[in-house]
């Protein structure tokens, strides 16, 4: 009985430091976010005092008033983009001799085994939690936003899922705000939520001192109940209902995100999400087809492990290059 008792109270420990992490990374999200769609306005505004303002294009219809309590979010992996967008990050910074191609198989194989295996478990997240995002150790934010930037036109620009990109311009044409919230990196992120003209990311926060990453993580990886503290964390700030807004999803690991709004959709779901969804009475929408299911082969099986096991390569090619 003893032995029973101290592991339920080890179990809730965990489960409670898991939580605290889990809250700790959603808070740093929100506070990301914030503070970058504050850059962007200020740029912009920047921008238009020493241009002047655009002329007005020809019939063009006016802009919806601002609906300021009303929001959509959207999971990038499989929801907004084909496949996953870490992954096609790594595949740019391989080629850019960051770590090796064959790091990068390797890892992609592990992730393989590790979804279809069906152990995606928070202990595994957590073993790799400080390791993730450390092969950018030393380096600048600007040096990987640069980067960044190169990667999406080369490998994420062709894979929006068009379906999806409309859904999010039915949000922005209502006068709503839309922010992407995923697991990749908060900067990576960034970039894709502007480049498709969205309101701004939620994403992963690695910690920097004066512009240049430690190594470390803000919490934990942007996953699972993380997700769900940074859209609560960014409503409050932003002066959201979370009852008029709307979340989208593919993954039954975004349940809790999906849980804390108005309106949730399952957009290309796993078939533990369509289940979900069936039972709870959400809307269904599957933009795929067995040919484009097919095509997107490795990188639509890696999940929240991914950003973990990306690094993991890194780190490999480091000690070897060491």
């Amino acid at each position: 009985m003893e032995a029973v008792c101290v592991s339920l109270w080890r179990s809730r420990g965990k489960g409670q430091e898991r939580e605290r992490r889990a809250a700790l990374a959603g808070q740093a999200s929100a506070d990301a976010a914030v503070a970058m769609e504050a850059a962007q306005v200020a740029t912009l505004e920047q921008v238009a005092t020493v241009e002047g303002p655009e002329p007005p294009a020809d019939k063009a219809p006016p802009p919806a008033p601002p609906d300021l309590t009303a929001a959509a979010f959207f999971d990038v992996d499989n929801t907004m983009m084909m496949g996953a967008s870490i992954f096609h990050f790594a595949r740019g910074l391989a080629a850019r001799k960051y770590f090796t191609s064959s790091d990068l198989a390797g890892f992609a194989w592990q992730q393989v085994k590790f979804r279809i295996g069906g152990r995606e478990n928070h202990d595994g997240i957590q073993t790799n939690r400080e390791a993730a995002l450390s092969f950018v150790a030393g380096r600048s934010v600007e040096e990987m936003v640069d980067v960044g930037e190169e990667i999406y036109d080369e490998l994420m620009a062709d894979k929006i899922w068009a379906g999806t990109r409309a859904l999010a311009q039915m949000h922005l044409d209502a006068g709503q705000r839309v922010w992407l919230v995923t697991a990749t990196p908060v900067e990576l992120a960034a970039i894709i939520a502007r480049r498709l003209g969205l309101t701004g990311a939620l994403g992963t926060v690695a910690e920097n001192v004066d512009g240049v990453y430690t190594g470390r993580l803000v919490g934990d990886l942007l996953h699972g109940r993380a997700k769900a503290h940074a859209v609560r964390a960014l409503a409050a700030r932003e002066g959201l209902n979370l009852r008029r807004c709307t979340a989208y999803s593919d993954s039954q690991n975004d349940v809790p995100m999906l849980s804390v709004v108005g309106t949730a959709v399952a957009v290309n779901p796993d078939s533990g999400l369509r289940e979900v969804a069936r039972a709870r009475g959400w809307e269904v929408r599957d933009f795929r087809t067995g040919r484009k299911a097919a095509k997107i082969g490795v990188p639509s099986v890696l999940g929240a492990g991914a950003v973990a096991g990306a690094v993991a390569a890194g780190l490999a090619y480091r000690r070897r290059a060491a």
